[in-house]
């Protein structure tokens, strides 16, 4: 298990009459999960086991998120504000993280809401007749289609930067990211897919 190490001797406990407010984000999608307060045990108790523990103000003890649906919360990082009375907890989670059963709870906790919205428009165009947007074309043209177009598309990002084109690069770069997010979801698959591998890379790595 990879280590984690965070410094907890300049948090202000006494600002907050000894709970801090932890703000819960997504790893891999940038997305705003959850908030919830921790004390001194919860803390110690989350950077020991890695999975995130707050207190309970309306129980009045330590609560290991999804110690009971099993929706657990597995820590990657934490770190302290500029005035060090609040808490960014990163976290993969197991599961969905609101109560209501739902991945955040708020309706839209996106870090990187337009990445995240032009994904779920592509997906709205999956099905759809092919003359109705230059998406639905894709789908309905195939897999084999949709795999030539990242081909060629990164061909043409490698020419932009090899001809040292900024501005073209990123006009070309544009275009394999979303080709390639049409061909991921084609597949099944996302860009979070992505993001766990390159983290699970990097951990081996280390």
């Amino acid at each position: 298990m990879t280590s984690i190490t965070f410094d907890s001797t300049s948090v202000d406990w006494d600002k907050q009459q000894g709970l801090i407010p932890a703000v819960v984000q997504h790893h891999l999608t940038g997305k705003v999960l959850m908030l919830g307060y921790m004390d001194k045990a919860a803390l110690e108790k989350t950077l020991a086991t890695k999975q995130v523990t707050f207190f309970s103000r309306s129980k009045q003890r330590l609560w290991t998120k999804g110690e009971t649906s099993g929706n657990t919360l597995d820590l990657i990082a934490i770190d302290k504000d500029c005035d060090n009375d609040s808490f960014l907890v990163q976290v993969i989670p197991n599961g969905p993280t609101c109560h209501t059963g739902t991945e955040s709870c708020w309706k839209d906790g996106n870090a990187h809401p337009f990445i995240d919205n032009l994904t779920n428009l592509i997906i709205s165009r999956k099905g759809q007749s092919a003359d109705s947007s230059y998406t639905a074309s894709l789908f309905e043209s195939g897999t084999k289609r949709m795999a030539q177009k990242v081909g060629e598309e990164g061909l043409e990002t490698a020419l932009a930067a090899a001809t040292h084109d900024k501005e073209e690069l990123v006009n070309e770069a544009s275009d394999l990211m979303y080709h390639l997010i049409v061909l991921l979801e084609d597949q099944g698959l996302s860009m979070a897919d992505i993001n766990r591998n390159l983290l699970d890379r990097h951990n081996k790595a280390k």
